[in-house]
C-alpha cells in the first residue's frame, strides 16, 4: 500500500521527467533557428522544471507534520518556484539578451505539461 507522501514523490519525479523530456524537445527544434533560441527555450522550460522540483523537494521532504508546516513548506515552496523562474527570466531577456518568445514558450510549455499530467494522473486516480 502506498502513502500519500510516496504517491506524491512519485508522481513529483514523473512529472519532472516528462517536463524534461518536452522541455529538451522543443530546445531540439528551436535549435534549428539557431542555437540562442534553443538556448532560450531550455532556460525557461528548465528554470520551470528545476523549480517544480525544489518545490516537490520543500514540501514533500519533511515527512508527517502537522497541517500549518506542512502549509507553510508548500507556500514556500511555491514561492521558492517562482523565484527561480523570475531569476531565469530576468538573466534570459536582461543581461543574457536571449530571444524573449522562445524563454517564454519554454516557461509555457513545461507549465502546460505540468497541466496536462495533473489531468492525466486525476482520471488515473494517482491524484
Amino acid at each position: 500500500m502506498r502513502t500519500s507522501t510516496v504517491a506524491g514523490r512519485q508522481a513529483a519525479l514523473r512529472l519532472i521527467a516528462i517536463q524534461s523530456i518536452v522541455v529538451a524537445v522543443l530546445a531540439l527544434a528551436y535549435s534549428m533557428l539557431g542555437l540562442r533560441s534553443g538556448l532560450a527555450v531550455l532556460l525557461g522550460g528548465g528554470a520551470v522544471v528545476l523549480g517544480g522540483a525544489l518545490l516537490a523537494w520543500l514540501a514533500l521532504g519533511g515527512g508527517v507534520s502537522a497541517a500549518g508546516l506542512v502549509l507553510a513548506r508548500l507556500l514556500g515552496g511555491m514561492a521558492l518556484k517562482w523565484c527561480v523562474i523570475a531569476a531565469a527570466l530576468y538573466f534570459a531577456l536582461g543581461p543574457w539578451t536571449l530571444p524573449a518568445a522562445p524563454a517564454l514558450f519554454g516557461v509555457v510549455a513545461a507549465s502546460l505539461a505540468q497541466v496536462l499530467f495533473g489531468k492525466i494522473n486525476q482520471f488515473q486516480g494517482d491524484v
